[in-house]
């Protein structure tokens, strides 16, 4: 079963607060987070506002912090 999305135009995040985790090192790339609404964007810190823009709903990302708190993807880093 498909999810229905509303994503958002890119624009919708241009006066957004993005936030990094604080274990980050201050020049160096990591994913930021922001919130419109009830959807989360996700985007590449080194690339900055011409980063795209990947968009989920607070529930696909709830499960991912789920997962990660869990050790799910310890694998992968």
């Amino acid at each position: 079963m498909a999810l229905q999305h509303d994503y958002l135009p890119a624009e919708a995040f241009a006066d957004a607060t993005w936030q990094k985790a604080t274990a980050s090192q201050p020049n160096q790339s990591c994913v930021e987070f922001a919130k419109i609404g009830r959807v989360i964007g996700v985007r590449d810190s080194k690339l900055g506002p011409d980063s795209p823009i990947l968009q989920f709903t607070e529930h696909e990302i709830a499960a991912m912090l789920t997962g990660a708190k869990d050790g799910e993807f310890d694998h992968l880093a």
